[in-house]
C-alpha cells in the first residue's frame, strides 16, 4: 500500500457562516428565536441576509470545521462538499482553499443556492442561528473523488449529511473506496436528533463501514438507547475498532479494540462559546491517528484543540494549532 497523500478527507455540508451583531430588537422584528437554531427556506435566508447589513463570512459546516483544524495542525487535508456557483459558493471555496485544504468538488450551476447559517450575535454573546441547507444537501456519489479518497489515510463522514438519500450513496461509495485502498473510515454522529432519526442505519454503518466513531454522551446513549454512559460504552466496545467519546469537562473516553482509555479535559483559558468543540476534538484526534500517535495522545490532542476553540467565539481555531500542541509537548 502506498503512503497516503492526505491525512484526512472530509465529506460534509458546505455551509457559509454569516455572522452579524444585532440587539434583541432585531431578533424580535425578524421572528428569530434567541439562542436557538432554526432551519429556514431560501426566501427567508435572503431576506435575513439583506437585513443583517455588515457581516463577517467564513466557510463552515461540521466536517469542514474539522478539516480546517487539521490544516491548522499542519496536516494535509481535503474536503468534499457541494456549493452553488454563486457569491457565497465562491466565498466558501476561497476560504477553505486559503487554509491549504484541497477542495475540488464542482459547484452546482442550477438548483438551490449555497447553504448558509445566519448567526446573529447579541450584546450578551448569545448566538441565534437561522440555517438554510440549500446546495449542501445535493452532494451525490458522482461528487466523490476516488483519487482523493484512496490517497487519504482517513475518510471522515459527517452525520448531519445523512438526511438526503443521494448523500447516503456518496457516503457508502466513499467508505467502499477507502476500504478497497486499505484506508480507514471515520464517522461523527453529529447530533442526538440525527441519531434518533436514523438509529438503525447508523448502527449498520458503525458495525460494517466505520473504523473510528466520534460521539458525545448524548449521541452514544441515543445510539444504543441506554440510560447511562457506561452502558453505552460497553455496547460500543464490540461494534467498532475505535470510538472516541467526548464528555465535556469530564474529558473523553477512547476505546481501541475493546480497550478503554480515559483522557482528561484540557482547561480552556476562558469558556466563551462551545460551538465547534466536537469538531475540533475530532480534528486533533484524527490528525494524531493519521500520524501514528497512540490512543491517549490522540485524545489529548483532541482535548487541546477543543479547549482552544471554546475559549473564543466561532467554531474554528484562532491560533496555529500545530504551534499550540507543540507548546504542550505533543
Amino acid at each position: 500500500m502506498s503512503a497516503p497523500e492526505f491525512h484526512v478527507a472530509g465529506l460534509g455540508n458546505a455551509i457559509v457562516d454569516v455572522l452579524a451583531h444585532a440587539d434583541d430588537t432585531f431578533l424580535i422584528a425578524h421572528g428569530i428565536e434567541k439562542g436557538g437554531m432554526t432551519l429556514i427556506d431560501e426566501d427567508r435566508a435572503q431576506t435575513l441576509y439583506d437585513a443583517l447589513g455588515q457581516t463577517v463570512q467564513v466557510s463552515g459546516g461540521s466536517a469542514a470545521n474539522t478539516i480546517a483544524g487539521i490544516a491548522s495542525l499542519g496536516g494535509k487535508a481535503a474536503f468534499i462538499g457541494k456549493v452553488r456557483n454563486d457569491q457565497l459558493g465562491t466565498a466558501f471555496t476561497h476560504d477553505i482553499r486559503s487554509l491549504g485544504v484541497v477542495f475540488e468538488t464542482a459547484p452546482a450551476d442550477r438548483g438551490p443556492a449555497t447553504a448558509r447559517c445566519l448567526i446573529v450575535v447579541s450584546p450578551d454573546a448569545q448566538r441565534s442561528m437561522s440555517t438554510y441547507l440549500g446546495a449542501a444537501q445535493d452532494l451525490t456519489a458522482a461528487d466523490v473523488d476516488e483519487e482523493i479518497i484512496s490517497r487519504s489515510a482517513i475518510t471522515y463522514l459527517e452525520g448531519y449529511l445523512w438526511d438526503p438519500p443521494a448523500a447516503k450513496e456518496a457516503f457508502l461509495k466513499a467508505a467502499a473506496i477507502a476500504h478497497d485502498a486499505n484506508r480507514m473510515v471515520a464517522l461523527t454522529l453529529s447530533d442526538s436528533f440525527c441519531v434518533d432519526r436514523y438509529r438503525d442505519e447508523f448502527l449498520k454503518l458503525v458495525r460494517g463501514d466505520v473504523d473510528i466513531l466520534f460521539a458525545n454522551e448524548a449521541e452514544i446513549m441515543s445510539l444504543y438507547q441506554t440510560e447511562t454512559f457506561d452502558e453505552a460504552l460497553q455496547a460500543v466496545r464490540g461494534d467498532t475498532k475505535v470510538a472516541a467519546l467526548t464528555r465535556s469537562e469530564a474529558g473523553s473516553v477512547v476505546v481501541v479494540e475493546g480497550e478503554v482509555h480515559v483522557v482528561d479535559a484540557e482547561t480552556p483559558a476562558a469558556l466563551v462559546d462551545t460551538t465547534g468543540a466536537g469538531d475540533q476534538f475530532a480534528a486533533g484526534f484524527l490528525y494524531g491517528w493519521a500520524t501514528g500517535r497512540g490512543p491517549v495522545e490522540c485524545g489529548r490532542l483532541g482535548s487541546i484543540c477543543a479547549s482552544e476553540v471554546i475559549s473564543h467565539m466561532g467554531p474554528r481555531p484562532e491560533v496555529n494549532l500545530g504551534q499550540l500542541v507543540a507548546s504542550k509537548g505533543l
